[in-house]
């Protein structure tokens, strides 16, 4: 059963999945720690982020450590990082942009996070909705995927996942989203031969009912 745009159903999907996982939570706190470790993650696995940021952060606990890193240094500690030599660039130059144009604090609004090296929107929303409470969509691989199969949008980029999201989703679930769709894909939903038969949501579900009738 394909949803379409409109789905009137969508409210319902997000409580079952909210219902079927714990939320994701972000292991760190500080703002510059959540933002650089965002842009860490980008094309990475999360345990593989999670276990490099940490790394990073005992080697350089503070902006202005980051700030000084010595950048062959930088690349050596990130290398199980996808992508790892622009990154290290990236990362070092917003430490450097936080402390001199910012003192030090990540800005608070989207149009200033976009203008980081190596932030794109999903990065962006997720600093917004972690660390500030505001109300974005993040939409990572898991989110895109999930939509998609699930038929809630017909989308090819993540970008226009979010756009129609926004469009389609009433403002009080963008926060969830991000958070509960990362875990729902990583237990349940996953990228290759998802767990189907104990989806909560598989009645709705565009991918399931089109292999099933396919099975038939």
């Amino acid at each position: 059963m394909f949803l379409g745009e409109k789905m009137k159903n969508y409210e319902k999907i997000l409580r079952k999945i909210f219902e079927s996982v714990e939320p994701h939570k972000h292991p760190f706190k500080e703002p510059w720690k959540v933002l650089i470790s965002t842009i860490l993650s980008q094309r990475t696995k999360d345990e593989t982020t999670e276990k490099i940021s940490k790394l990073l952060y005992d080697r350089y606990k503070t902006l202005d450590e980051l700030k000084n890193a010595n950048i062959d240094e930088l690349m050596e500690l990130i290398k199980g990082i996808g992508f790892y030599r622009a990154k290290a660039k990236n990362i070092k130059e917003v430490a450097k942009i936080l402390i001199e144009k910012y003192n030090g604090n990540v800005p608070d609004n989207k149009e200033d996070l976009l203008l980081l090296p190596g932030v794109g929107s999903k990065t962006a929303n997720i600093v917004l909705s972690v660390c500030f409470d505001k109300d974005y969509i993040a939409v990572d691989t898991h989110v895109h995927r999930i939509m998609n199969r699930i038929g809630i949008v017909n989308t090819k980029t993540p970008e226009e996942t979010e756009k129609k999201l926004m469009e389609i989703i009433d403002k009080k679930y963008w926060k969830k989203i991000n958070e509960y769709f990362v875990e729902f894909g990583k237990k349940i939903c996953l990228p290759r031969n998802p767990k189907c038969e104990i989806c909560p949501v598989k009645n709705y579900c565009k991918y399931y009912n089109e292999r099933k009738t396919v099975a038939r």
